[in-house]
């Protein structure tokens, strides 16, 4: 582990961070501290993740602190941001301690890789390959499974480094640790352990909506760009009328539930979309439907009802339990914000970027691709 290439938040300019490890397995160090040299700061490393965290998002150190003689580290008041971030994680945490092989089995391939095709405008798996394959530094925020980070680090010539804030670090660690080429790291986005313009292309697909700021956190990893460098990031878009209706009163309630029992209640709605997939109908409306946000053309049915009603995602790729956690992590996560075209492109236009572009991958989601300037 190259511990200079890492900065952590409040750590200055100058300063420096060693590693003192406690226990290793082949070239990993599966448990230790990234210390900063000159002060009693320190970073833990948990079962091969450095952990960055701070506050009510830290992991809880007392044992681990008691076994290797440490103090636990002090924390400045924690902000009210941090303590509803703390709760978006825990819905996180749990799914992807779940679905460990999310995106790692064959039959998920063609779908999840073609919707990057989409999202990145190109027309296959070769050209996404190729897509990746000059980058030098490549940072995947909100990795997930880590099967994104494998596909990326395996036609990569360069570092591929994943980020989350959740116990998905852990897993993506798990799914990607066999890759020379791969880091994995616990921290929050908006305080990325890393010097501005480290990366030439930065990852944030389905993430930045779940913080507490989306804006700020566009802001916050766009200072991590190169210049010349590119950023993709995709967030939820802002549905129509009935939809936006249904979501805000399913997720008031479904949000207080535990993880477990709101996969229980979001099982009806999986069910839904099966059995509106299995009548493979379709409507056609000779007229849009402006106040509800419902094009003119011809929809199926499954799809018109998910897109502009309820969210009731199916997929004949995944099963039940995988289908059920699509519209779990719609409707569990505390933060979930949605917003419009517009609002995004005025984001944009205050960061100053000039060359970008939306990729029109699905219509409940906006697709970004942009380049920094100043190459």
């Amino acid at each position: 582990m190259d511990p200079s290439q890492f900065r952590p938040a409040g750590m200055a300019a100058d300063g420096k961070l060693e590693v003192v490890s406690f226990r290793e397995e082949g070239e990993h160090i599966l448990e230790g501290i990234l210390k900063v040299v000159g002060t009693d700061n320190w970073f833990p490393i948990l079962d091969g993740v450095p952990s960055f965290l701070t506050g009510p998002l830290r992991p809880d150190l007392q044992d681990f602190c008691r076994r290797h003689g440490l103090s636990v580290p002090s924390d400045a008041p924690a902000a009210s941001a941090k303590m509803e971030q703390a709760k978006t994680n825990e819905t996180f945490s749990d799914k992807w301690r779940r679905f460990k092989t999310y995106g790692l089995q064959p039959e998920h391939e063609d779908f999840l890789f073609g919707w990057y095709c989409k999202k990145f405008a190109l027309p296959d798996r070769e050209a996404l390959k190729a897509f990746y394959r000059n980058r030098e530094r490549v940072l995947e925020v909100g990795p997930g499974s880590g099967f994104n980070t494998r596909f990326i680090a395996q036609n990569c010539n360069g570092h591929v480094t994943a980020l989350d804030i959740s116990d998905a670090a852990f897993t993506t660690f798990g799914n990607t640790s066999v890759l020379p080429n791969c880091t994995t790291v616990q921290a929050d986005l908006m305080e990325a352990p890393f010097p501005d313009e480290t990366f030439d292309l930065i990852i944030a697909d389905g993430v930045l909506h779940h913080t507490p700021d989306t804006r700020a956190a566009v802001r916050a990893l766009y200072q991590k760009v190169r210049p010349g460098g590119q950023f993709f990031f995709y967030v939820y878009k802002k549905m129509g009328a009935a939809r936006q209706f249904c979501d805000a009163m399913i997720r008031e309630s479904f949000m207080k539930l535990t993880p477990e029992e709101c996969y229980a209640a979001c099982e009806g709605l999986t069910v839904l979309g099966r059995e509106l997939s299995k009548l493979n109908a379709t409507v056609t409306l000779d007229s849009a439907i402006p106040v509800l946000g419902i094009p003119a053309g011809t929809h199926d049915v499954q799809r018109l009802i998910y897109y502009n009603f309820v969210k009731c995602f199916w997929n004949d790729s995944f099963d039940f339990e995988t289908n059920n956690m699509v519209n779990f992590d719609w409707y569990h996560p505390h933060n979930a914000w949605q917003h419009t075209p517009e609002e995004v492109a005025g984001w944009l236009q205050e960061l100053g970027v000039a060359t970008y572009q939306f990729n029109d991958s699905n219509p409940n989601g906006i697709s970004v691709l942009l380049t920094k300037s100043g190459a």
